[in-house]
Order: structure tokens, then sequence, then C-alpha cells
């Protein structure tokens, strides 16, 4: 999956939680998350109020990509939950987003584009 299509993907899917989002698509729409709040901040210097409605409008689309990450890897949302454990739970649902998710179907379906 390239950068475009993993951003298409995780804009039209914002609150789409079911199914399974490969490493590329996760990985891919998270760049995209970050320029886009960096290029926001960047243009608040003239408009001052433009990075906390990019942070507001890409909540929800990151969540959904991250449920659909972690059941790539046959986990459920309930591990998502481990992030508000300080330090330990960033670092445990880090790398459940960089393992590998299952090969073929799992309980959560088929990835459409494996990576």
């Amino acid at each position: 999956m390239d950068f475009q299509t993993a951003v298409r993907t995780g804009l039209t899917r914002y609150v789409d939680f079911n199914g399974r989002a490969s490493r590329a698509e996760y990985w891919w729409f998270v760049l995209f998350q970050a320029l886009a709040v960096v290029a926001a901040g960047l243009l608040d210097i003239f408009v001052g109020f433009l990075q906390p409605l990019v942070i507001l409008g890409l909540i929800l689309p990151g969540i959904a990509v991250t449920v659909r990450r972690l059941h790539d890897t046959d986990r459920s949302v309930r591990w998502f939950l481990i992030s508000l454990v300080p330090l330990v739970g960033f670092v445990v649902l880090l790398v459940f987003l960089v393992t590998r998710g299952t090969d073929g179907e799992n309980r959560f379906g088929a990835v459409a584009d494996a990576a």
C-alpha cells in the first residue's frame, strides 16, 4: 500500500473499527498525521487556530486505524486501553503496532494489503 492509498483509506474509513489494517497502511497514515499537524502548526503563524482543528479532525481516524492495526495482529480493541498505562502502556502498544500481522484470515477477517 502506498502513501496516497493509505491516507485515502484512513480518511474514508474514519469510523470503521472493523477489519484489519496492514503495517504499511498504519504507518503511512501515522506519517500523514504527523505531516498534517506540523504543516498546520506552521500555518498557525498566519491563522492561529488551524493546528487544534487538524488534531481534532484526525483523532477519530487515528484511533480507527490503530484498532484495525491491532486486529491485524489478532488483538481486540481492549488492548488499545493499555495505552492509558503511563510509559509501559505506550511501549507495549508500540510493540503490538510494529509486529507483523497474522498470515491469512484471523477472527477479524482478511487484510486487504499485507505488508
